[in-house]
């Protein structure tokens, strides 16, 4: 896995990234303030970003925020602090692990394997709730352009539905493309 870790204290950076070598990771970017964490990752596009809080110029957790903003990517935080309020910050910004220094090989192995299954999920999660979200879409523009059939037809809801289906068929076009050329061309007509 390529991930970028920043980190601004030199021993503790070397320490994290020896530890993601030793387990078979790559860390394919280092930064040691908070907005070079944010360019590195967005110019690099990692699989995983590895954070700790308490960073110049911008902390971890605002430049996480910044981060989520524009590239999707599973986060983890690391941090000598853990109030509560850092933790809720954290978690209102997608952070998927937070680990309190020092930490080990095993800790981060374990915080690393946690936060892709949660990573994953929620890819899969999203896939789906945008295809539902799509399908309802389609439905809405599919009702539509069948009222507009069976007002200008004189049709019968079965019968609208089955000659929308016939004409996407014959003029091998998506119910979806017919549908919205329809309302389109019935739009037209009323103006």
């Amino acid at each position: 896995m390529k991930i970028v870790i920043a980190e601004d204290e030199y021993i503790s950076l070397m320490g994290l990234k020896a530890n993601l070598e030793e387990l078979g990771h790559e860390v394919i970017g280092e930064a040691t303030d908070g907005l070079a964490a944010i360019k590195l990752t967005l110019e690099k596009q990692p699989d995983m970003i590895i954070m700790d809080v308490n960073m110049p110029l911008i902390d971890g957790i605002e430049a996480l925020k910044t981060i989520n903003e524009k590239y999707c990517i599973p986060s983890i935080i690391v941090s000598g602090y853990h109030e509560d309020k850092l933790i809720k910050r954290a978690n209102e910004v997608g952070v998927y692990s937070y680990l309190i220094k020092p930490i080990s090989e095993k800790d981060i192995k374990v915080a690393i394997e946690t936060s892709m299954s949660r990573f994953n999920e929620y890819k899969k999660l999203s896939a789906k709730l945008k295809n539902t979200t799509n399908l309802l879409e389609s439905r809405k523009y599919i009702e539509k352009a069948k009222g507009i059939l069976m007002d200008t037809m004189n049709l019968k809801e079965p019968e609208a539905m089955r000659k929308l289906q016939k004409m996407s068929r014959d003029k091998n076009i998506k119910m979806i493309k017919l549908a919205k050329k329809i309302i389109e061309a019935k739009e037209i007509l009323n103006n």
